[in-house]
């Protein structure tokens, strides 16, 4: 099956795509413009419905709101155009924002940074209480992150290193341990990028450069590949009702001619192949 355009908004970097279980709805972000969009795939109608500060990743709420992760490393829940702040944001990290973000089982979220000038990327994790622990330093750009169907070991991408590692997981305190890496990806062949597993427990890689999406088995070993018409494939999620839908995001339509005429789009696919569900976020939520 060919993707096809789903919706076209021509994203700067379009990014993080999400279902949402309650709404039956697949939102996705612009990151540098500010924008969210979310699509109902039954009827295709799909809108922007936030317009504001830069969100770099977001995560479902238990209770339907969004939780949103924002520039200078704040965190915010929005509900229908209204921001409840967490955080203004994180010492030293004023200068950043926050990336990729995922939540776990337990409902806390693993969230990522982008680097600058003086300082390497960081990855933090944002327990239910609010509180806020760093998890790893001195990585080159924290990126797609996912879990095991049996939730004992953790994916995360460091796209400057091009290697997505695997760390043993520990569902009770949220802690990953014993670094490996997982998939080291070629020079000259892109930067893997956002990521899902999907319930045969094999990972899905954007690759951002590669105009593709590959799909590796649990050993490492390349599984297959889907070619994109745009250069930058940013992230990739599973959607619909029985999960069987991928969408995936992509970068670059400020410049069709450079990054390739799906630029900036969002795209679906259905290869038979079936995803698990996301987990919630309830950080604040008893």
């Amino acid at each position: 099956m060919q993707p096809e355009l789903i919706a076209d908004y021509a994203c700067e970097v379009g990014e993080g795509p999400l279902w949402h279980p309650m709404e039956k709805r697949l939102y996705w972000s612009d990151i540098p413009r500010g924008r969210i969009f979310r699509l109902n795939p039954y009827t295709r109608v799909h809108e922007q419905i936030y317009d504001g500060r830069v969100v770099g990743g977001f995560t479902i709420q238990r209770d339907g709101s969004l939780l949103l992760f924002m520039d200078r490393c704040s965190i915010a829940v929005w509900r229908e155009g209204t921001l409840d702040f967490i955080t203004e944001g994180l010492p030293g990290e004023a200068d950043t924002r926050f990336n990729d973000v995922i939540a776990d089982p337990a409902g806390r979220v693993f969230c990522g940074t982008m680097p600058t000038e003086s300082r390497s990327a960081t990855l933090y994790r944002l327990d239910t209480d609010g509180s806020i622990a760093t998890v790893l330093e001195g990585v080159g750009l924290s990126n797609g992150m996912g879990f095991t169907p049996d939730r004992r070991r953790m994916y995360y991408t460091d796209s400057v290193a091009h290697k997505i590692y695997l760390f043993d997981y520990a569902v009770e305190s949220g802690d990953i341990t014993a670094q490996r890496v997982f998939v080291e990806t070629p020079d000259g062949e892109g930067a893997p990028d956002g990521m899902t597993v999907d319930s045969q427990g094999y990972v899905w890689s954007a690759r951002w450069g590669g105009s593709s999406l590959f799909r590796y088995a649990p050993d490492g070993s390349a599984a297959g590949q889907v070619r994109f018409p745009a250069k930058k494939v940013s992230s990739v999620i599973f959607g619909g009702t029985d999960l069987a839908d991928m969408y995936v995001t992509t970068a670059g339509g400020g410049d069709r001619a450079e990054n390739g005429p799906g630029a900036g789009g969002l795209f679906r696919l259905n290869l038979g192949i079936q995803g698990k569900p996301e987990y919630v976020s309830r950080v604040g939520l008893a």
